[in-house]
């Protein structure tokens, strides 16, 4: 049986632990426990509806048309296994600016991969999307992601007052950002 080829990887993603390849609606059914195992409501400020692989996939397959964002699996260097997703979304071309998103294995997190993903996807953006910044939304309470994004250089852009409402109670969404000009790693 011939053996299954990837999609080819530009050399800008790809890191020394982990490359970033475009997402596949396989990769979207494989990874699709890890939003689950990892509290789906924690993943946006809206209500969100719970979705069966399937509709995830069918979902995935009609979001890939939007020239707004793109999906990436982040993939680990040592034995070619998924181990993250992470996407831009929300791009401007007047702003010249995209948000980011990353969602890791939840087996895998502390691991570093998602810093290396989000530098990789930042530096690629900057030099071949011609976006002047790039930012990240999470909730005040996501202790983990906030460290991330200031161990890795993002300022705190806005707080979003009551903006998440978890287990009863309102918190903060917080907005950090990463200029190009600020880029050091």
């Amino acid at each position: 049986m011939a053996e299954k080829k990837s999609p080819p990887v530009p050399p800008s993603l790809i890191g020394e632990r982990v490359y970033l390849r475009p997402t596949t609606a396989e990769d979207i059914a494989a990874c699709h426990h890890w939003k689950l195992m990892s509290e789906p409501q924690s993943h946006a400020a809206f209500p969100i509806r719970i979705k069966s692989v399937a509709e995830a996939v069918e979902d995935f397959k009609k979001a890939t048309l939007s020239e707004k964002f793109e999906h990436f699996t982040v993939v680990r260097v040592s034995d070619k296994m998924p181990v993250g997703l992470i996407t831009y979304h929300d791009f401007n071309w007047l702003n010249r600016s995209a948000a980011l998103g990353l969602l890791i294995d939840p087996d895998e997190r502390k691991s570093g991969y998602g810093g290396e993903a989000i530098k990789l996807l930042s530096k690629y953006l900057f030099a071949f999307r011609g976006v002047n910044k790039v930012h990240a939304q999470t909730d005040e309470t996501n202790k983990a992601a906030v460290k991330l994004l200031e161990s890795l250089g993002f300022k705190k852009d806005a707080t979003l007052r009551d903006h998440y409402l978890r287990d009863g109670e309102y918190h903060a969404g917080l907005i950090y950002s990463l200029l190009r000009y600020e880029l050091d790693w």
